[in-house]
Formats: C-alpha cells, structure tokens, sequence
C-alpha cells in the first residue's frame, strides 16, 4: 500500500493562495488516480478535486471550481493542489488519497491509500 505524506497548509488570510503537496512512497505513482479532500471542524470529509490515472482527467467540486486545481509530476511522485482566491469556508484539514488505476472519482471509499492531512487555516 503506497504511503502519501501531505505539506504545505498554513494560516492565510481571504484572497490568498496556497499550495499543497502529497508525495507518494512509490515509483508505481503514474497508475493511481489521486484524489485532494477536506474535513472541516465538526463536518464530514468531502471531496474536493481528483486526477485520474493515465489520460490525466480531473473532476472538482463545485465549491473550489475555477480556484483549485489539482496536478500530478509522476517524475517526483507528487500530487499538488494549487488553491487561489481562499476564502474562510476553506478552513479545513485537507487529505490527499491514491487509488490504484483509478479514474479520479470524488467517492471516499475508491482510495485505498490515505495521508495523514494537513491544516490549512483561511482568516478573514
């Protein structure tokens, strides 16, 4: 099972921009589709945006839609999540999840493989 470490949250204010990694502990990295979801305090985890394996294919939910995006350098094994224009309501610990030979879906119960999350924090 791949192991995938997240890094880049922080405390930021409205209109910032942050980007976060999650690199994978394996050279296979290319045949996993990725996937970035959050958890904010006392709600469930929800999706936020997924790459899928091979064509590259991405999906993101409506809530970050033209401010997130997610990429992949299946060279360094790493996923990004690239986050413009934060807003307070994106205060949450943001996950990122593998899934081998996956399409890149915004179901929790696709990815196999979980980080153990970083925070990032929006202030007003």
């Amino acid at each position: 099972q791949v192991q995938l470490v997240e890094s880049g949250g922080g405390l930021v204010q409205a209109g910032d921009s942050l980007r976060l990694s999650c690199v994978a502990s394996e050279g296979t990295f290319s045949n996993y589709a990725m996937g970035w979801f959050r958890q904010a305090p006392g709600k469930a985890r929800e999706f936020v945006a997924a790459m899928s394996w091979g064509d590259g294919k991405t999906r993101d939910a409506n809530t970050v839609k033209g401010r997130f995006t997610i990429s992949r350098d299946n060279a360094k094994n790493t996923v990004y999540l690239q986050m413009n224009n934060l807003k307070p309501e994106d205060t949450a610990v943001y996950y990122c999840a593998a899934d081998w030979f996956g399409a890149g879906s915004s179901l929790q119960h696709s990815y196999s493989s979980w980080g153990q999350g970083t925070q990032v924090t929006v202030s007003s």
